[in-house]
């Protein structure tokens, strides 16, 4: 089944929603009625401690449990309402202290009549005990039971102290019974049913506004969280229409924010790759077209007589072939660049070395320009070693000196510094002019780019010397600055990591 992304967060959000209240409704229904129970079961035990003391008296008195051992006649007036248990035996005024030792008088307070006698049988005369009175959890007197020291029912409705809750009786620090209440488990009073009911109510009523609640924000969150990924679709079908200026409004720090400022970084990175690729195509085309046209005029002169076919103009043919191949094979080499596949050695090779072995072939053309080459005395007599390709080195050395010669103007000075820092190896090249705009200098290495007058075409090249430089040295992990020389001229940087 096919939904929108809106439809599938919004039934996650409700699920997910209605599972927790179902979840805390039950919860809150389950420990609500067992704490309800242990509440009860707290307030009863509380309810003991004058039956505790007063238990302990007659156990301290008879010096035992034997006179009330199966006593219900006894037991029952030891658990006679009095003013402190009103609320634990709600059955009507109370008839007074209990008797004391023969010749003591309790007391009498005002407003209670005095206790009637004891009744006069003991356990051997009693009457059959009642039958157990229903649950009642605010009258437990009928409940009680009284257990030894070993938990050995004594009197009461009880035959054995398991399921219950007890209450222990001191005499001089020491247990000598248990008093004890069956634990209430179920809730079956009627008051106790009525309050679980409307507890439950509340509860249901509670997790029902809770999952409306959970509704409304989850129709909000979910148009919130398919704004910015509205807006992507948006951006996306717009740069599939080539529409490259498209930008997103980045108006949050999260993820999706974090989405919408890179979807912004990739299409600037597009529309500038774009604008390069046209005037790639449009560099390309110029510098074809020149050479071309030569080769043309030179043919149609020969073709209609104009010149005779002799040395000058076949090496003026020849000249502009050579150009054309330089030109298709510095393509080749930035196209191999791009698409990593240019074949690199990775030997140890010392790169001054190889800059003097490219020197000897560029000694004879630089005098001829006028232009002097001073290099270090010591160049290329120290053991540095760097993971390289000798022919590429060649190359890279070869493209920067043939700029150097084309370019830079005569008489004049070319000056080779070797430096070592920071692990390392750098060699120098610093003509002595002209130099090159503060603006050009970051484009110098662009593809094709000239810069104007001093590097215009009427020096020639192809324009791709410094770009293939700079393809080269990134394959062998180095760096190509360009700057100008104090001297106001071009200072360019090749440096290498030494092994």
């Amino acid at each position: 089944m096919n939904l929108k992304l809106s439809y599938k967060l919004f039934a996650v959000f409700l699920a997910t929603s209605l599972m927790i209240v179902v979840i805390l409704v039950g919860a809150m229904q389950y420990y609500g009625s067992q704490n309800f129970a242990e509440y009860v079961n707290r307030m009863e035990m509380e309810r003991l401690d004058d039956l505790v003391e007063e238990l302990a008296a007659e156990y301290q008195r008879d010096q035992g449990w034997d006179r009330l051992r199966n006593n219900f006649p006894r037991w029952h007036y030891l658990m006679r309402p009095r003013p402190s248990r009103m609320g634990l035996f709600p059955s009507g005024p109370p008839p007074g202290p209990p008797p004391g030792p023969p010749g003591f008088c309790w007391p009498e307070p005002p407003g209670f009549p005095p206790p009637p006698p004891p009744p006069p049988w003991g356990p051997e005369s009693m009457p059959p005990p009642p039958p157990p009175p229903g649950h009642d959890p605010f009258n437990p007197g009928p409940r009680i039971s009284l257990f030894d020291a070993d938990q050995q029912p004594l009197v009461g409705p009880a035959r054995t102290a398991r399921d219950h809750l007890l209450k222990a009786i001191r005499v001089d620090g020491q247990i000598v019974g248990w008093l004890g209440i069956p634990k209430l488990e179920d809730l079956s009073h009627p008051l106790d049913v009525e309050f679980a009911r409307r507890q439950t109510r509340a509860f249901y009523l509670v997790g029902a506004g809770v999952l409306l609640l959970a509704v409304v924000v989850s129709v909000f969150l979910s148009r919130h969280l398919l704004a910015p990924i509205n807006k992507l679709m948006a951006g996306t079908r717009a740069l599939s229409s080539r529409r490259f200026d498209t930008r997103i409004d980045v108006a949050a720090n999260d993820e999706l924010g974090q989405l919408a400022a890179d979807f912004n970084r990739m299409a600037q990175a597009i529309e500038k790759y774009e604008q390069l690729r046209q005037q790639w195509i449009s560099d390309i085309s110029h510098e074809l077209r020149t050479p071309l046209a030569i080769l043309r005029a030179e043919i149609e002169a020969l073709q209609d007589g104009i010149r005779a076919p002799g040395r000058e103009t076949l090496d003026s043919l020849h000249g502009e072939i050579l150009h054309l191949n330089k030109i298709v094979s510095d393509l080749h080499d930035i196209s191999l660049a791009d698409a990593g596949m240019l074949s690199m050695r990775r030997e140890p090779v010392n790169p001054a070395r190889v800059l003097l072995e490219t020197l000897k072939g560029f000694r004879t053309r630089f005098a001829a320009k006028g232009i002097a080459i001073q290099e270090e005395p010591a160049l290329g007599q120290d053991r540095l070693l760097i993971a390289g390709d000798a022919d590429r080195l060649k190359q890279i050395f070869g493209n920067i000196l043939e700029n150097t010669w084309r370019y830079a103007a005569s008489p004049g000075i070319l000056q080779i510094r070797q430096e070592i820092r920071d692990g390392r190896v750098s060699q120098n090249f610093l003509d002595s002019g002209p130099g090159v705009p503060e603006d050009s200098l970051d484009r110098l290495f662009d593809r094709l780019y000239r810069v104007d007058r001093s590097r215009s075409r009427r020096e020639g090249g192809s324009g791709l010397g410094l770009a293939i430089c700079k393809s080269l040295v990134e394959a062998l992990d180095g760096e190509i600055k360009a700057r100008n020389a104090p001297g106001g001229g071009l200072w360019i940087e090749v440096s290498f990591p030494l092994l």
